[in-house]
């Protein structure tokens, strides 16, 4: 068979197969809303009208629905997919949209109010950050104008998202916020180390959420998880660059619920700033709680503090380090993690002198020296880990100093004075 013949064919059983999984994507939903229906769907033209238009049909529908968007690339200047759906709804993005370089508010695409959405398709979400990333001032006011996050999932349930990509977002690619039952799977996510407040994905006040074998370079936290996030899991994430997976940053605002129920395993930092970290203001706003928090199998390739609890967390000195945090840390545990560490110190764990953190423990950490002089070591203040297993390095080998104004029964008790 010459070389043509042979080219043509596997052509040929290629666009076959992309054929059959895109009959098997949409024969899944009992009606197609094909966007090509909704106007004329030009690559490089403005869609926000149509896609508007077809998700207000397709939630209508009494019938399983899906919108399919073709591949190619079209301009969409904002979305609110609002439910309640009448049926469950499949949103196929087969090709990219592109946000407006100048977007006012806080929002681009809002997915809200919907039982069994499935996001999918492999596309791209193009939020063109490069020209905002220069605007971000939140590095020098509090009260800094917010730019927009790229995808928002607002109050969704029994719901999964896969096989999309969010590229250079204005602010965090994807906020989770009142949520349960939600799966984010082959998330991909894309925005360079240097790029301000482009945390990955944001979980908030939502329940049971899973994030699987998805891959995240970023310019801030790979994975936050902000108060109320309970129940969640993270699983087969690779982050870098970026600032790792983190709970928190929690006790800023008043009315802040507990954090409850966070697995983190099997994941791989790679360059990031920080490896796996809890993260509390001091001078908190309010008291809270963050509980039962572990962290295991965890691969860290030149990593700078690779675990890390910072209850002095305060970037940019945009609060008062000397009153301590009200946030109570208990219930944690880091186990069989390995790797490079970049910072001289690679185990931190800077917890409140009025509210020490309790039950923290460690099981088989081997971490060593990557680019730095000498050993690695640990550092703790107001804590007494729990170890076992192996210790590289020696984790607070120096002598234990217990908090101020604190008295030892079988838990701290600690006076505010």
């Amino acid at each position: 068979m010459s070389r043509i013949k042979l080219s043509f064919l596997v052509a040929t059983i290629l666009t076959l197969l992309l054929l059959a999984f895109t009959v098997d994507a949409q024969s899944s939903a009992d009606v197609v809303f094909d966007l090509e229906a909704y106007g004329n769907i030009v690559p490089g033209t403005d869609i926000t009208t149509a896609l508007a238009n077809a998700w207000k049909d397709a939630c209508a529908s009494g019938r399983s629905s899906a919108i399919v968007i073709p591949g190619g690339t079209f301009e969409v200047r904002e979305g609110n997919f609002a439910g309640p759906c009448k049926n469950r709804i499949d949103f196929q993005l087969g090709g990219t949209l592109r946000a407006p370089k100048a977007l006012p508010g806080d929002n681009w695409i809002i997915f809200a109010h919907i039982d069994r959405l499935t996001v999918s398709g492999g596309g791209v979400f193009d939020g063109q950050g490069k020209e905002a990333w220069g605007k971000n001032d939140c590095h020098k006011r509090i009260n800094c104008a917010q730019l927009p996050v790229s995808l928002r999932f607002n109050f969704i349930t029994n719901s999964i998202v896969t096989r999309i990509t969010s590229l250079d977002s204005k602010n965090f690619h994807i906020n989770v916020l009142g949520c349960n039952n939600l799966t984010l799977h082959n998330i991909n996510i894309i925005a360079p180390g240097n790029s301000p407040n482009t945390d990955g994905i944001h979980i908030g006040r939502s329940n049971k959420i899973t994030i699987t074998k998805s891959k995240i370079a970023t310019g801030d936290d790979c994975i936050s998880l902000g108060d109320g996030s309970r129940q969640i899991e993270v699983a087969n994430v690779t982050c870098g660059p970026g600032h790792g997976i983190s709970v928190g940053s929690l006790g800023r605002y008043t009315n802040e619920e507990p954090v409850e129920g966070v697995l983190v395993k099997n994941c791989t930092m790679i360059n990031t700033t920080n490896g796996v970290r809890i993260k509390t203001w001091p001078g908190s706003a309010a008291g809270g709680t963050a509980t039962d928090m572990h962290f295991l199998d965890i691969i860290m390739v030149n990593v700078g503090n690779p675990i890390l609890i910072d209850q002095e967390y305060c970037p940019w000195n945009q609060c008062n380090r000397q009153v301590p945090s009200k946030i109570k840390i208990s219930k944690v545990s880091f186990e069989n993690i390995r790797g490079s560490s970049a910072t001289p110190v690679a185990i931190k764990l800077i917890c409140s002198r009025s509210f020490p953190c309790e039950e923290v423990k460690f099981r088989d950490i081997d971490l060593t020296p990557n680019g730095i002089t000498g050993p690695i070591t640990s550092q703790c203040t107001n804590v007494r880990p729990i170890v076992s297993g192996k210790q590289n390095p020696k984790i607070c080998a120096s002598p234990y100093q217990p908090p101020l104004n604190c008295s030892l029964n079988n838990s701290w008790n600690c006076s505010l004075s």
